[in-house]
């Protein structure tokens, strides 16, 4: 099992498409991630427990983003909805970078809807 916590998308200098295989084990690692309906991208949902946390965890993934250097699309639907999408559009697909920066959404605080 890869700790991509503790790596950087900064020190990863070359990147190419993992093959498909790759990323379906990497994601058995990262419980609630997917792979996008294309293929290229991964993909993250959470019902947050209102909006304004719901904005408060976009705040703190922009953060990391920017100091990871790579950055994810972000979606708020409906009110209570984030979804998050990562690839690296360089090579048009998913690489370790987006692995990386997965492992470090995870590990941000976010307040989640409780049924």
């Amino acid at each position: 099992m890869s700790d991509w916590k503790t790596q950087s998308c900064q020190s990863v200098h070359e990147v190419s498409v993992l093959p498909s295989a790759e990323v379906a084990a990497a994601l058995a690692q990262l419980p609630g991630w997917n792979t996008g309906s294309d293929g290229k991208r991964i993909v993250r949902c959470w019902k947050v427990k209102h909006f304004v946390a719901g904005i408060e965890f976009f705040g703190r993934v922009a953060e990391l983003a920017e100091a990871e250097d790579h950055h994810p699309d972000l979606h708020l639907e409906g009110y209570r909805q984030v979804r998050i999408e990562s690839w690296t559009h360089s090579v048009d697909g998913i690489s370790v970078k987006d692995l990386i920066l997965a492992a470090k959404i995870d590990a941000l605080p976010v307040e989640l809807f409780a049924a």
